[in-house]
């Protein structure tokens, strides 16, 4: 067995003095927090209000907005913008306040404007009243976050019950508890070993539990009544990255994929496919004429380059490219990255790839539904880094075609474009890939659309 570096040698009923404390602490932190909203809010308000006279100002103002602080103590409760995680997650804090002030504001303005309760109160001093409020609200969370993880660090108290099995290396510097060594067992007809282990855990917020395959079940019926976050270590799955567990059909399933957007998702991100491509299509048809043209007249072959090309759901589709490379010369598996100085591209060729104008025919595919305007780039089923295939430089290659393959993407607007001269290359890419896919946002395809506009013409592109 490992070294432990903690174990409780007691009768264990309260595992550290520090626990309770930090608990407490999270209490009134959260609380600190409620009452640095209203702050907050109060002083934004009266930056406007001070613009205005006094006498201006209507009698009802002052119990409208402790009215609305009230509600927005409520509001703010009920959207988690005092779940302990916003104490450390600024992000999180900062998102949680602002949509709960958001909400406020429209039962605010509904109520008081029905009642004509701010009538008289000048736009300028409100407007100035929710940017100074909004402003403050931030100012205060990205503060108060800095200073809790500055003097508390973590606050979730977390620790590892070992039962006659190896500590991960992970835990090392972490509460460790040896049960053998403090007698401790899930023994589901002891109710007096089962009150050990709740007082134990009492001060905790999350435990994992490391043992023996034949004791994971009687630790698993357990850990379900002492009302924290209960984990069993299960090494086998590692490999299977399992998302969740379910039944099917009586029998225990783990799941271990699903579509990264549900449907909703998927209509919005079609919609704002179509609302594009559409009008570009016609506004370009023109200009893309015109380049038809200068191809033909450069070099003989087809216009178009059509290659295999790996789409959503790993399905092989067609590609549709301007051809930029000699009839004879094209290759159709892509086992050849195309060089700074590669004596395939033709002159034309060489200017439409420089200013990414050869990528235009994929509109096509677009709006055929084979790609999206935004997502993974898709590669040729030959492509290699060095001299080894994208896929088997990382098997995670194969998840980054859960969502449609786009024209751009995060990869393509951080430069991480052109030839794929060592396995770095396409890492750098599939990092970019899976992280683009597990946070999408309509937002985030909106603001990539407008950045590739800046990378349109690269070093890297040729």
């Amino acid at each position: 067995m490992s070294k432990i570096d903690f174990a409780i040698t007691r009768s264990p009923t309260r595992t550290s003095l520090a626990k309770p404390r930090r608990r407490d602490a999270k209490i009134w932190l959260c609380l600190a927090l409620m009452v640095a909203d209203a702050f907050a809010i109060l002083i934004g308000f009266s930056v406007g209000l001070a613009v205005e006279q006094p006498k201006t100002i209507s009698g009802g103002l002052i119990p409208a907005l402790i009215g609305a602080l009230l509600v927005h103590a409520a509001i703010a409760f009920q959207n988690q913008a005092y779940n302990p995680r916003c104490l450390t997650q600024t992000t999180k804090s900062c998102r949680q306040a602002l949509l709960s002030f958001g909400t406020t504001l429209l039962i605010f303005f509904l109520v008081a404007f029905s009642l004509r309760v701010v009538s008289d109160l000048h736009r300028l001093a409100l407007a100035l009243g929710l940017i100074a409020s909004a402003g403050m609200l931030l100012v205060q969370r990205v503060l108060i976050g800095h200073l809790v993880r500055k003097v508390f660090g973590r606050l979730d108290a977390e620790l590892m019950i070992v039962d006659d099995a190896d500590v991960p290396r992970a835990y090392l510097n972490r509460d460790i508890l040896d049960a053998r060594a403090v007698g401790l067992s899930p023994d589901l007809d002891d109710p007096y070993m089962l009150d050990r282990l709740g007082k134990t855990l009492h001060d905790y917020d999350r435990v994992v539990v490391t043992c023996p395959g034949h004791r994971r079940a009687a630790w698993a019926q357990a850990l379900k009544g002492v009302n924290i976050v209960g984990e069993i270590v299960v090494a086998e799955l590692a490999e299977l990255a399992p998302l969740t567990t379910r039944q099917w059909h009586g029998v225990t399933t783990v799941v271990v994929s699903w579509g990264p957007l549900n449907i909703a998702n998927r209509v919005k991100k079609r919609a704002l496919d179509l609302a594009i491509t559409v009008p570009t299509l016609l506004l370009l048809l023109p200009f893309m004429v015109l380049v038809a043209v200068a191809i033909r007249l450069d070099s003989p072959g087809p216009v178009f380059f059509r290659q295999e090309r790996m789409g959503r759901g790993n399905r092989i589709f067609f590609i549709f490219k301007f051809r930029s490379m000699r009839a004879e010369a094209t290759d159709g598996k892509g086992e050849r990255s195309a060089s700074r100085d590669d004596d395939r591209i033709t002159r034309v060729g060489r200017l439409i790839r420089a200013t990414s104008i050869d990528e235009l025919p994929q509109l096509l595919n677009v709006l055929r539904g084979e790609m999206s305007l935004v997502g993974p780039r898709p590669h040729a089923l030959g492509s290699t880094a060095g001299d080894e295939l994208f896929w088997r430089v990382d098997r995670q290659y194969w998840h980054r075609h859960a969502l449609k393959p786009g024209i751009t993407g995060l990869a393509q607007i951080r430069g991480f474009r052109g030839a794929t001269v060592h396995r770095r290359d396409i890492l750098n890419r599939l990092e970019a890939d899976l992280e683009y896919q597990h946070g999408w946002t309509l937002l985030r395809d909106i603001s990539i659309l407008f950045r590739t506009a800046q990378v349109m013409v690269h070093r890297n592109a040729y």
